[in-house]
C-alpha cells in the first residue's frame, strides 16, 4: 500500500524569452516522442510512466475509503440511464437512420429502418467493432446517397488519430478501403463513388484533403487541398442541398470556404472569399444562391447574407438578415422554402424561420428563466421540417419535430429517467453576479427545493469560458446525485464564452482573459454574498480550457474553496504557447497570444499561467485528471503541475493526480466506463465537502 505521495525528482532545465529566463524542474515529464506515444502509449519512457503510476496509486490509496461510495453515484446515475435507448430516427428517401443503444452495451449501434418501420438493418456495432479493445471510439458514420455504403471512423487509441472503413449497407465485414490517420469521418460525392476525408500529419494537425475513389488503393487518392499554415485547421461538410462539398479552413477569428461541386468531385475547389484577419464566415447553398453567415462589415454578433454560387465573392454579398448587435446568429441552415438559424438573444437560444418566397420570419422560443435549444437539419432538403431538442436543468430532454410552414411542434422524445426524475423537486434559477468592471455574470442554478439557502449548504461550481463556448443550462441526470446531497449546483457563465454574445467572447480572451478568471471568483463570492453558501465551501469543477481556469483561481484566490477539480487541464500555458510544434499551438495563438512573437503576450501569460504562478501558499483539496494519449491537453500538463503544487503547497489537503493511461482529452468511450470517472470525480468532491455520509434525497 502506498502510504507517502509520489514526489518528482527535479530536472532543472532553463531557457531565455525576451529577455527572462525561464526555469522548468519537470519538463523531462514532456516525452520527447510524444508523437509516438499517441499512436503507442507502450512506448512512454519508463521513468514517466513510473512516475504517472505512482500518482494512480496515491489516488487509489487515498480514495479507498469512498471506494463504496463510488459504487453508489455508480449506481445512481447508471440507473437514470435508459439502457435500451435510440434516438429519433431522420429520413432519407426510402429508409430512416438513427442511433441506438441496448442494454449493458457501452457503444451505440448505427442503424436503419425501412419507411414502414418493419425492417432494421445495423450498419455500425459499435459494441461488436469495440470487442477486446481497451479503448474504442466511432468518430462519425455516414451513408452513401444510393444508400448501399457506409464510411465510419474509429479510434482505438484515445489520440484522436482515426482510421476511416467503408463497408455494404448490412455487412458487418470492412472493405479493402482501410485510410489511416484522419481527422474523422468521411464526405461522400453524389454518386456514391468517392468519399472525402481529412488527413491528419504527424503533429496531428487536419493539413490535406483528400479524395478517395471506393474500391480504389489509397495511394492513388487524389489531394484535393492543403492547407499550408500551421495555424489553421481544416473541416469538410456537405451543403444541406446536397449540390456541394465545402471545405472549412480556419483558426479562433478567421475563415476561408472552398466548394466542390458534389456531382463532379474531382473539379478543382473555388474559394467563396479570401480569408482576412477576424473575418469568419460560413456557407450553406440552396437553389445556386450561396447564405453566407459572416461578421464582415463589423457586425459582430453576425448577420447573413447572399450571392450566387457563380459569383460568391464579397463584392457579390446582399444583406438578408441584418445584424442586430446584442443577438449573436450561431449557425444556420437552407432548406427548399425556408432559411432556419439558431441565434442566442438576451443569454438565451431562440431558433427564426424565415420563409425565403415572402421574407416573412416567426420565432421558435420558450418560456423557461434559463434553457438549452438545439436545432438539428436532419438529411433531407426538400421539406419543411426540422428537429429541436430542449432542456433545461429540471426537464429532461425533449425532441421535437417542427413544421416551418404550418409552424406545429410535434414531441417525437422526451429523455426517460428509468430510476425517476420528479421535477418538482428541484428548483433552477438564473442570477447576476456584478463583476468590479460593472459587468453582469449570469449564474446558473439548481438544487433540491428542500435544500436551505441559509450560507450552509455546498456549491459545486462549474465554469470554462474560451473559444466562445456558451455552456447550456441544460438536463444532466448526472448532477441530481450532488443536488440530492445538498449541494447547489452552479455554472457561472463568464466572459470567454458567447453566452452574452460575441463580445461577451471578446472580453475573455487575448490580452483581456483575465475577466474570465475574476469573473469566476465573483460568481463565487456572490454565492457566498446571495446566503447559497459560505466562502471556503465550494468545490469548483472545469476541464480542458476549464481546467486552466481552475488553475488560476486556486493560485488567485485558494481561499474560496473546499476543493478543486481540474480535468485534462490546460495548466502550462506559457510554456506550450512557446512550443509550435504540439498540435494546437498555433491555431491556438488567436485565442491567447503568441509569446514567441510578443513579448506583451509572453508577460501578460506569465502573470497568469497556472503552472508558472505556483506559489508557497496553502491551496485547496486538488484533484487532477489527465489522459496519455491526449492531442489537445498533453498529459504531462497536469503532471508537471502537480509536482510543482507538491514542491510548494504549504497545507497539508489533499494533491492527486489520475491519468487515464489508455485515454485521451475525452476519458473513456463507453457509457458505462465514464460514469465510474464521474463517479471518482464527484466521491472527491463529497468527501472534501464532508457529505460522504448524507444519503441521496
Amino acid at each position: 500500500m502506498t502510504t507517502t505521495p509520489p514526489r518528482a525528482v527535479k530536472k532543472p532545465v532553463s531557457r531565455d524569452v525576451h529577455g527572462h529566463t525561464l526555469t522548468d524542474n519537470y519538463g523531462w515529464l514532456r516525452a520527447d516522442n510524444w508523437q509516438e506515444v499517441m499512436r503507442d502509449p507502450s512506448v512512454l519512457d519508463a521513468d514517466i510512466r513510473a512516475y504517472l503510476e505512482s500518482e494512480n496509486a496515491w489516488v487509489e490509496n487515498t480514495m479507498a475509503p469512498t471506494e463504496s461510495l463510488q459504487e453508489t453515484l455508480f449506481d445512481e446515475m447508471k440507473g437514470r440511464i435508459k439502457e435500451d435507448d435510440s434516438s429519433v430516427p431522420s429520413r432519407d428517401g426510402n429508409y430512416s437512420y438513427g442511433v441506438k443503444y441496448i442494454t449493458g452495451g457501452q457503444q451505440p449501434l448505427f442503424v436503419r429502418t425501412s419507411q414502414d418501420g418493419n425492417h432494421e438493418t445495423v450498419l455500425v456495432d459499435g459494441n461488436k467493432e469495440a470487442d477486446g479493445k481497451e479503448y474504442f471510439r466511432i468518430g462519425g458514420a455516414s451513408h452513401s446517397p444510393d444508400h448501399k455504403l457506409v464510411a465510419f471512423a474509429y479510434d482505438d487509441k484515445g489520440s484522436e488519430f482515426f482510421t476511416l472503413v467503408l463497408r455494404e449497407a448490412g455487412s458487418s465485414e470492412n472493405l479493402t478501403d482501410v485510410i489511416p490517420d484522419t481527422g474523422s469521418g468521411g464526405v461522400w460525392s453524389a454518386d456514391s463513388k468517392y468519399v472525402f476525408y481529412i488527413r491528419l500529419d504527424e503533429n496531428h494537425r487536419p493539413s490535406k484533403l483528400f479524395c478517395h475513389k471506393v474500391g480504389s488503393p489509397v495511394t492513388d487518392d487524389v489531394l484535393v487541398h492543403e492547407e499550408t499554415d500551421a495555424g489553421f485547421f481544416m473541416n469538410v461538410s456537405k451543403s444541406q442541398s446536397g449540390e456541394w462539398i465545402i471545405i472549412d479552413c480556419h483558426d479562433h477569428q478567421s475563415s476561408e470556404s472552398w466548394l466542390i461541386p458534389a456531382a463532379a468531385p474531382l473539379t478543382p475547389p473555388r474559394i467563396v472569399e479570401p480569408r482576412e484577419p477576424n473575418h469568419e464566415y460560413s456557407v450553406d447553398e440552396a437553389h445556386g444562391i450561396l447564405y453566407i453567415l459572416t461578421n464582415s462589415d463589423a457586425a459582430e454578433d453576425f448577420r447573413i447574407v447572399t450571392a450566387p454560387v457563380g459569383e460568391p465573392a464579397r463584392k457579390n454579398w446582399q444583406d438578408l438578415v441584418a445584424h442586430t448587435p446584442g443577438t449573436l446568429i450561431l449557425d444556420h441552415t437552407v432548406f427548399a422554402n425556408h432559411l432556419a438559424r439558431l441565434e442566442r438573444h438576451e443569454g438565451l437560444p431562440r431558433i427564426i424561420v424565415r420563409e425565403l418566397a415572402s421574407g416573412e420570419e416567426h420565432t421558435v422560443s420558450f418560456d423557461e428563466e434559463a434553457y438549452s435549444l438545439g436545432m438539428s437539419s436532419g438529411y433531407e432538403f426538400d421539406t419543411s421540417m426540422i428537429r429541436f431538442s430542449y432542456s433545461s436543468m429540471t426537464t429532461p430532454s425533449q425532441v421535437f419535430d417542427y413544421d416551418m410552414a404550418s409552424r406545429q411542434r410535434t414531441l417525437r422524445k422526451q429523455q426517460d429517467v428509468p430510476s425517476g426524475h420528479d421535477p418538482t423537486n428541484y428548483v433552477t434559477r438564473r442570477i447576476m453576479a456584478t463583476a468590479d468592471d460593472g459587468a453582469l455574470v449570469p449564474i446558473s442554478l439548481l438544487y433540491h427545493k428542500d435544500t436551505k439557502l441559509d450560507g450552509s449548504a455546498p456549491v459545486w461550481l462549474y465554469g470554462y469560458g474560451s473559444y466562445g463556448i456558451a455552456i447550456p443550462a441544460s438536463f444532466n441526470t448526472n448532477i441530481l446525485s450532488l443536488a440530492n446531497r445538498g449541494f447547489v449546483y452552479a455554472i457561472a457563465h463568464v466572459r470567454g464564452g458567447k453566452d452574452k454574445g460575441y463580445g461577451w467572447y471578446k472580453a475573455g480572451k487575448m490580452m483581456n482573459k483575465k475577466n474570465t478568471f475574476s469573473d469566476f471568483i465573483t460568481a463565487a463570492r456572490h454565492l457566498s454574498a446571495e446566503g447559497f453558501t459560505s466562502d471556503g465551501n465550494i468545490v469548483a469543477q472545469g476541464g480542458s480550457a476549464g481546467g486552466m481556469l481552475m488553475g488560476t483561481i486556486a493560485n488567485m484566490a485558494p481561499e474560496l474553496f473546499r476543493g478543486i477539480i481540474a480535468e485534462v487541464p490546460f495548466v502550462d500555458v506559457l510554456n506550450t504557447m512557446l512550443d509550435d510544434t504540439l498540435p494546437l499551438t498555433p491555431p491556438e495563438w488567436p485565442e491567447w497570444g503568441n509569446p514567441g512573437a510578443s513579448s506583451e503576450a509572453f508577460d501578460y501569460m506569465r502573470s497568469y499561467s497556472p503552472y508558472d504562478n505556483v506559489a508557497a501558499q496553502a491551496y485547496p483539496n486538488l484533484l487532477a485528471v489527465g489522459g496519455l494519449t491526449d492531442p489537445r491537453v498533453t498529459y504531462w500538463e497536469p503532471a508537471k503541475w502537480v509536482a510543482k503544487l507538491r514542491e510548494l503547497k504549504t497545507n497539508d489537503n489533499l494533491l492527486l493526480f489520475k491519468t487515464q493511461m489508455g485515454a485521451g482529452h475525452g476519458g473513456s468511450p463507453g457509457r458505462f466506463d465514464r460514469l465510474k470517472e464521474v463517479a471518482l470525480v464527484y466521491a472527491f468532491g463529497l468527501m472534501v465537502a464532508d457529505r460522504m455520509e448524507i444519503p441521496a434525497s
